[in-house]
């Protein structure tokens, strides 16, 4: 965005030209946002003066050539000059005449068109037998628009009569001793007014203390009279994509090129002269921050099928449109087009099409002023690589409510510049044009304490309505009212912000705000996650973060369904489109990258969230999420062996671990018997288990090796295992915190019990009976014991299964003997058998 203060100072009621360039970007850098560069227009005309030509003669060696003499107010030092004192000039130039005005680049000057690039410092020099001291120069050389036909003609009339007179500085003409302030475009994401020059004018005048005051024009919409006859038809069906729609007719206009002055502005903050509409239309995007676009009514004409009909619609599948820039584009069924009833004929809010430019043959004109939904324009705009001055602005979401103003005053202009009767205007607005929106009320204490000021009602009054707001007051507290092209003041802490800004954050206090010292109440759930990272780590896992989106390739190779996932409509990449439905599937996609880097055998676990679509989404409508565990235990081929046992134990001692740290009791039921349990993969189902909460028989998550289809996309070893759980049911049942219990001084006796059972027996249903038989016997005696899994044995299928487990078991006051151990045993062993499992 850039800031041209000439332009600025012709449309503001305060002095800006009084203030210092230093000051000027002072105010926006600290108070506004970034300056990224600070142009001085003035210096590059340094030495280019206002002459006059006293007469010319054709050059004697050359037909296209003239020899001039000129009257430069004799203020030119160093240059050699006949009786008169006047200078000789050759100039090329066609229109070349007596008493025309011109611009005088003399020796020693630089041309300004030449500054950014390669500065090109004239010389007196003989050309074709006559010295030519500097050059009278074209608008192109003196980088005013891109015409190099002819030299400047200066009118006396335009610039007035004392600028006119020979040796005025010619930076005094057409505001060119100006200075320019580019801003850098993000910092006023959320301020579209910011992006005219009157908004940031209005600003300035602000955060300087004096009160602003926009044109009549801008405030009060002109009222033109319709005086022509042709008609115009429209409509607007899509009012969510286009808030607003407004074109009007011009009969009988003359395109030609715009005043240098116009020229000289445009071309001054960035943009190209082309003729009298377009630099109009131009002119009023940077003065306002409102693009508007104009179309050749009879062009417009020939593509409809009877009456001249314009408006906006989504475009349609299959559609094409050739843009202004030469390119044509293949629409998407997303993109807003202007249309008429039979094609588009404008990108919306981009881009005109080249069907219907305005140009040297064009009489009739519709004018288009429109508001378009900024992430539609957005979306477009990067969809096809457009980036124009009319989408930074559309995608910051203009007002509705500054359409009138500003399509009354430019058609108003271009009647005035281009000649011309008014037609036809159609409005699609159905709101009403207020001078400012609802009220937002706020108290004066509110603002001081978050602030950390001592302003008065007064005081906050007088800094808003410096920029147009409407205060009043109202039981004590202010009833704050935006303007109409202020559409980011909704809640008081807007106000807050507002008042700060414009007051000065460096003129605040820089203290502490007071705050009670009791301390931060403790999070539960992330003081458990805590634990369970402390516990994993101690137990020789490693932590993993993975990002929370996953690719479908990933979920699909993980027996997941992509369907199931929650999938972004604006991804970063192909490889982070879904959210995660479990977090196994990122643990197990760095299980190779892993193995290849040499780690032999390893765990890794990862603390997240889920998001699944039958999770349904809460009542402010986004997805729910689930607090998961997941661990992964690795053993390369490399290192495992035949004698190795299921990878599914060597997870379980993971969870197992955890499970005793928390105090509570888990129990599995095979994922193949278990009924109403959705398990969104990656697990075989024929070698996992539920792991089930003992005491409320609720399922908290899945424990189990991994598809054959699973390890093969994903290049796993054969010896991987591991367990998803829910956190915040584990937190549910977790039992207080274990105390330290001395071990027993007395000796351990380990002995090994096997029970047969049938094929169809699970390992849990007999742990269960042998630890319940083992608590019968040994409680009343005081035994402490424990039992380990040794071996599972089945010498051939339908045989009976031999389930080997090892108890320790001691006393704390006492050795026991090998003789009642033994009894103990056999106890147990008789109890289970009897219960015929």
């Amino acid at each position: 965005m850039k800031f041209s203060i000439n332009w600025a100072q012709h449309y503001s009621n305060i002095d800006l030209k009084t203030w210092s360039s230093d000051d000027v970007v002072s105010m926006i850098g600290s108070q506004l946002g970034a300056v990224e560069e600070v142009i001085k227009w003035g210096p590059r005309y340094d030495g280019i003066v206002v002459a006059r030509i006293v007469s010319y003669v054709k050059h004697s060696n050359a037909d296209t050539l003239s020899v001039c003499l000129i009257d430069d107010g004799d203020v030119t030092k160093d240059v050699k000059r006949n009786e008169e004192g006047f200078v000789q000039v050759v100039c090329g130039a066609p229109n070349v005449a007596e008493d025309l005005v011109v611009a005088w680049i003399p020796p020693g000057a630089t041309v300004p068109s030449s500054v950014d690039t390669e500065p090109y410092v004239l010389e007196a020099r003989e050309i074709r037998g006559e010295v030519s001291n500097g050059m009278l120069a074209s608008p192109k050389e003196l980088n005013i628009s891109e015409e190099h036909e002819g030299i400047l003609e200066i009118s006396p009339d335009a610039v007035g009569l004392e600028n006119a007179k020979p040796g005025t500085p010619f930076k005094k003409l057409y505001g060119l001793d100006d200075l320019v302030i580019d801003c850098e475009n993000k910092m006023f994401t959320h301020r579209p007014d910011c992006f005219g020059i009157l908004g940031i004018a209005r600003e300035l005048s602000g955060i300087s203390g004096q009160q602003f005051e926009s044109p009549d024009w801008y405030i009060s919409p002109i009222e033109l009279p319709v005086v022509s006859d042709l008609a115009i038809t429209s409509k607007n069906e899509i009012m969510d994509a286009v808030p607003r729609f407004m074109v009007q007719v011009i009969q009988d206009v003359n395109v030609q090129a715009s005043s240098v002055g116009v020229q000289a502005a445009l071309t001054r903050v960035g943009s190209r002269p082309v003729n009298n509409i377009v630099d109009l239309s131009n002119f009023y995007m940077h003065l306002t921050a409102q693009p508007t676009h104009a179309f050749d009514y009879d062009k417009v004409k020939t593509l409809c099928s009877g009456e001249v009909t314009i408006f906006p619609r989504m475009a349609q599948k299959g559609e094409t449109l050739e843009l202004l820039n030469g390119q044509t584009i293949n629409l998407s069924e997303k993109d807003i087009v202007i249309a008429t009833d039979q094609q588009p004929i404008a990108l919306a809010g981009i881009m005109g099409g080249s069907q219907t430019e305005v140009d040297d043959t064009t009489k009739n004109l519709i004018v288009e002023c429109a508001t378009f939904d900024m992430y539609t324009i957005r979306r477009s705009s990067m969809r096809h690589g457009l980036f124009t001055d009319a989408v930074t602005r559309f995608n910051k979401g203009q007002s509705p409510k500054q359409n009138p103003a500003i399509l009354a005053r430019l058609v108003q202009n271009i009647t005035e510049f281009a000649g011309g009767s008014v037609g036809d205007i159609y409005d699609s607005y159905e709101g009403k044009d207020l001078l400012y929106w609802d009220p937002v009320m706020c108290d004066i204490d509110f603002i001081n304490s978050r602030l950390g000021s001592e302003l008065t009602s007064e005081q906050v009054k007088g800094l808003l309505v410096n920029v147009e707001f409407k205060v009043d007051f109202d039981h004590g507290q202010l009833k704050i009212s935006a303007p109409f092209w202020r559409r980011d003041i909704e809640l008081p802490e807007d106000i807050v912000e507002e008042v700060g800004r414009l007051y000065g954050f460096d003129k605040l206090p820089v203290v502490l705000p007071t705050r009670v010292a009791s301390p931060t109440k403790v999070n539960p759930l992330m003081k458990f996650k805590s634990s369970i990272r402390t516990m994993l780590s101690q137990a020789g896992a490693t932590e993993v973060l993975n990002y929370s989106f996953v690719s479908g390739t990933l979920l699909s190779n993980s027996g997941q369904d992509p369907n199931d996932a929650y999938k972004l409509s604006n991804a970063l990449s192909p490889a982070l489109e879904y959210y995660r439905i479990s977090l196994t599937p990122s643990l197990l996609s760095k299980v190779h990258q892993n193995i290849r880097a040499g780690h032999d055998k390893f765990a890794i676990f990862e603390i997240g969230k889920t998001h699944i679509r039958s999770n349904g989404v809460t009542g402010e409508n986004v997805p729910n999420e689930l607090d998961m565990l997941s661990l992964v235990y690795v053993m390369s081929d490399k290192l495992a062996d035949k004698s190795t046992g299921a990878t599914y134990y060597e997870a379980k001692h993971y969870l197992d671990y955890i499970s005793g740290k928390l105090n509570i009791s888990l129990t599995y039921v095979p994922v193949s018997n278990a009924e109403g349990h959705q398990i969104h993969g990656p697990f075989n189902h024929n070698r996992s288990s539920l792991i089930i909460d003992t005491k409320s028989g609720d399922a908290i998550g899945v424990i189990g090796e991994y598809t054959f289809t699973t390890r093969k996309k994903l290049k796993l070893p054969e010896h991987v295992a591991g367990f998803e759980i829910n956190i915040a049911a584990l937190l549910k049942i977790a039992g207080p915190e274990t105390t330290y219990v001395a071990k027993s001084r007395y000796p351990h006796i380990k002995q090994d019990m096997t029970i047969s059972t049938t094929e169809s027996t699970n390992y849990s249903d007999v742990v269960k009976n042998v630890l319940q038989a083992m608590h019968e016997r040994g409680d009343s005696a005081g035994y402490n014991f424990d039992i380990q899994p040794l071996d599972i044995y089945q010498k051939e299928p339908e045989s009976p299964k031999q389930i080997t487990l090892r108890a320790d078991i001691s006393h704390p006051e006492r050795t026991l003997t090998t003789q009642e151990v033994g009894e103990f045993i056999a106890g147990v062993i008789n109890e289970v058998d009897k219960k015929e499992i």
